[in-house]
């Protein structure tokens, strides 16, 4: 069911709409996967019966009729999703989802993922994950069986309406994506139309959505009144008839397209305790799967711990990061930290399975990633030249939307704190998956003052105000970002940067390069194919993310959204932070703090310096 490139199929049902939907309607439609049965009694069922049973409880909402949770782990591990229609009243919604699941595991009675569509609500649960994953198959696609009077008129205003409601849906923040709206014809018919995806989408792969169903109308209804398509992360409807719920002469107010203020974090709840025994691993079952943390099965070691390869009984690969002991959190507050950090899922985030805490160990449980992190094949000269430029632009972009995720779309608000090229993992398609996310968290280090005594990150990848003062922000992550994209586009690190006997470093020689219009210096010469105006492009967006001030960086939402249009003109950088021209390193004026020849090490406190080398594990 992971995400399709089109509608893989329509079942196309000829029935007219009811003006009204009592609670006992039927189901518009129901689909049970092909990825794999369950047994009865088992685990699986276990857990799933448990998710869908609290569901609907508002610890599982976002509050605008979106409701995400998962229970279990490794091939036991059930995912969910709620949806609510977005004009639905917050009771109506929760009594939808929740009536939803009886009806759904009859339909499906031993699938390990189904869902189904009523016409308030949704429901859907899948052993794969769910989060951030666009996905339009299988789709039902409903028409009504009345004839319009004028087709090509009706068809005319509808395809604008549909095409305005999509983009307003799309653009929503990111706790909705939903638009109601209207639109009349010459012969004063008013059609009635709603669009929506599911919240955790990008406004790219939401517009994908709704446009592969806007394609399907001229197939299934042409001419007719009304028409339906329900997909697994999207819906568009319209109608001769007001619909909206409830029922209004006009439509609901379009959502705000600014990014409304984040609520605190969500507190954990009787579930999310009763989750984290079903996140924890036994302490004998990881040593065994890492060969008792052999030297052989060490991937790496980071500011945090020591990771290490494993493999579990069912033959599963697992990385296992051995935590240094050196956290404030209680072994309560910790499970707790775990919980809410595994739900964040997002395909550009490492996923994290679980954890152990036993005999005075505090263990992390992630699934492994094949292809070791970024630098090792973006700084080796050999290994690099497996990266064209497509691979390269599908990582920024990928870091870029997984950073965003975590900035704006998770449940909680995370700032990363530590973004490098070894903090970014590639899979076996070589896409990325940030690493060490809420690892802050995990260890106390406090998420929500604007400073901190306590620096954790990478020298060359922190922002100036983290530096200097300790103080943070989403800007700061959007700083190391800007300083990745320079490192993936140039192939050197900023830490060793040279260039022809240059003595700038990377932000100098490509802020000076940019000024006098030779931006294409700073690209690394393996990259002997690509859009050369694409890749100045994301040069100029590099630049933007590292400017001293911290107002004058965009959000990642913005620079998302100038990574994936060419169409919009970049503002114009000014200096980057650390500016340095033609100096050494140690001559530097900024480089006050007596850490310049600690460049490249992960920092654990500011006043000492981790005595590990920065990198991960491979």
């Amino acid at each position: 069911m992971d995400s399709p490139s089109t509608f893989g199929f329509f079942l196309s049902i000829q029935l007219v709409f009811l003006l009204a939907q009592s609670d006992q309607s039927p189901s518009i439609d129901s689909f049970c996967g092909q990825n794999g049965n369950y047994t009865a009694g088992s685990t699986y069922q276990t857990n799933l019966n448990n998710l869908l049973g609290s569901l609907s409880s508002p610890g599982n909402d976002n509050g605008y009729g979106f409701y995400s949770s998962s229970v279990g782990v490794n091939s036991d591990k059930v995912n969910a999703f709620g949806l609510c229609r977005g004009d639905v009243k917050a009771g109506d919604c929760e009594s939808c989802v929740s009536q939803a699941s009886d009806p759904l595991k009859r339909a499906c009675p031993v699938q390990k993922e189904a869902i189904i569509w009523y016409d308030y609500c949704m429901l859907r649960y899948s052993n794969e994950s769910l989060y951030g994953i666009v996905t339009t198959d299988p789709a039902v696609f409903l028409s009504n069986t009345q004839n319009v009077s004028s087709p090509d008129e009706f068809n005319r205003q509808l395809k604008l309406l549909l095409e305005g409601l999509i983009t307003k849906a799309a653009a929503g923040g990111t706790d909705r994506k939903f638009s109601l709206g209207t639109n009349t014809t010459a012969s004063f018919v008013t059609i009635y139309g709603l669009a929506q995806c599911t919240p955790d989408l990008s406004l790219e792969e939401c517009t994908h959505c709704l446009n592969a169903a806007l394609a399907q109308i001229p197939l299934y209804s042409y001419a007719k009144i009304g028409g339906n398509a329900v997909a697994p992360s999207c819906i568009l409807r319209y109608e001769e008839y007001n619909f909206f719920y409830p029922a209004a002469d006009a439509p609901a107010p379009s959502p705000q397209l600014e990014t409304p203020v984040s609520p605190p974090p969500p507190q954990p709840s009787a579930d999310d305790i009763m989750s984290a025994e079903a996140l924890q691993y036994e302490f004998d079952s990881i040593r065994v799967a890492t060969n008792n943390f052999s030297e052989a099965n060490k991937l790496g070691r980071g500011g945090f711990g020591v990771v290490y390869r494993g493999r579990l009984w069912n033959e599963e690969e697992i990385a296992v990061k051995r935590l240094s002991r050196d956290s404030t959190q209680g072994d309560i507050e910790f499970k707790n930290e775990v919980v809410l950090v595994a739900k964040l899922q997002h395909r550009n985030l490492v996923r994290l399975l679980g954890f152990c805490l036993e005999r005075n160990e505090r263990l992390l449980v992630y699934e492994f990633v094949p292809n070791a992190s970024l630098d090792h094949f973006v700084f080796d000269l050999i290994k690099r030249e497996q990266l064209d430029w497509d691979i390269r632009y599908k990582i920024i972009v990928g870091i870029g939307r997984g950073l965003l995720y975590l900035h704006e779309d998770s449940r909680l608000r995370i700032i990363h704190r530590d973004l490098k090229a070894s903090n970014i993992l590639l899979d076996a398609e070589m896409n990325p998956k940030i690493a060490d996310f809420g690892m802050a968290k995990l260890f106390n280090i406090d998420q929500t003052q604007s400073e901190t005594s306590r620096v954790v990150g990478t020298y060359g990848y922190m922002a100036p105000e983290y530096v200097m003062r300790g103080h943070f922000s989403v800007k700061s992550d959007v700083y190391s970002f800007g300083v990745l994209v320079l490192e993936i586009v140039s192939g050197q690190k900023t830490s060793s940067f040279h260039h022809e006997g240059n003595l700038e470093d990377l932000l100098g020689y490509a802020w000076n390069s940019w000024k006098e219009g030779t931006s294409s210096n700073l690209i690394d010469p393996m990259l002997r194919t690509g859009s050369r105006p694409e890749i100045v492009r994301c040069i100029h967006i590099g630049l933007l993310c590292v400017q001293q001030s911290i107002g004058d960086r965009p959000t990642m939402a913005a620079v998302i959204q100038m990574l994936t249009s060419n169409s919009d003109d970049l503002p114009v950088p000014s200096q980057p932070a650390f500016y340095m021209y033609n100096q050494g390193i140690g001559s530097s004026s900024d480089m006050s703090l007596g850490i310049e020849s600690y460049s490249g090490l992960t920092w654990s406190d500011q006043s000492k310096l981790s005595n590990s080398a920065n990198k991960t594990y491979t």
